[in-house]
């Protein structure tokens, strides 16, 4: 059991290095595309929900006998906590989508930093031909990520207790597989093999995910967080499957 509380609490230790990693010379530059695509993306989709959110709840007060009208209180917090823990995942998903070529290059300068060693030899030629492979690898987590939410997400009506328990179990494990991928995928190492290595070390990644989740759900906070965790994510596989596939 103590074994198991270790590796957790290193995972959840990986992500907080991110944010010492960020601010490394010579990484800075391969963080701001991504830092950028994320204030962007997060700004004007809270300015559309905000908007929804504002219009929506107005309709629903016209529709109120006058005597309810408080009720509109009580649902702008209750709708608050369902955007923090429901909408945070999907704008990482879209956000991750986008990005996916940053996020693939800065893990790349990460792990040069951290070994000073190249993980390949490809010119920026080479790096844009990749770009429809590493667009597809996102799309292989959204393809593993979407069945399995619908059907958790389910399980949270008919068994809301042990539903919560694995959604945020859940949670935690797709944010690993999404920011512990990109070093895998770099360096030509499958889906599914990179699914069975995390497997092996299964706590690890879930304190490394519940750290990005917890702060993926602080607003403002969460604009920092994709870079961070990319960055964090790398140094977990240079620590702990790198030597697997570099020999």
């Amino acid at each position: 059991m103590r074994g198991y509380r270790v590796q957790f609490t290193q995972g959840m230790e990986y992500f907080f290095s991110g944010f010492k990693l960020i601010s490394q010379k010579g990484l800075k530059r391969f963080v701001l595309i991504p830092l950028l695509i994320n204030i962007v993306l997060f700004g004007s989709s809270l300015f559309f929900l905000y908007g929804w959110l504002t219009d929506g709840f107005a309709y629903l007060n016209s529709l109120l006998p006058e005597w309810l009208s408080w009720l509109e209180w009580l649902m702008w917090p209750i709708a608050v906590l369902v955007i923090l823990f429901s909408y945070s995942m999907l704008f990482t998903v879209i956000t991750n989508f986008i990005a996916a070529p940053f996020n693939g290059l800065l893990s790349e300068k990460v792990e040069l930093f951290l070994t000073g060693q190249k993980v390949n030899d490809d010119g920026l030629l080479d790096t844009m031909k990749d770009v429809p492979r590493m667009l597809g690898r996102e799309w292989t987590k959204l393809c593993y990520y979407l069945p399995r939410a619908i059907g958790f997400f389910i399980l949270l009506w008919i068994l809301p207790v042990i539903g919560q328990l694995l959604w945020v179990l859940f949670t935690c494990w797709m944010y690993a597989v999404q920011y512990e991928d990109y070093a895998f995928d770099n360096h030509k190492v499958s889906f599914n093999d990179m699914k069975d290595d995390l497997k092996e070390k299964q706590t690890l990644s879930y304190g490394f995910g519940l750290a990005v989740m917890v702060l993926t759900a602080i607003p403002f906070v969460n604009l920092i967080v994709m870079p961070v965790a990319v960055c964090g994510g790398t140094r977990l596989w240079v620590d702990n499957y790198r030597s697997k596939y570099r020999r």
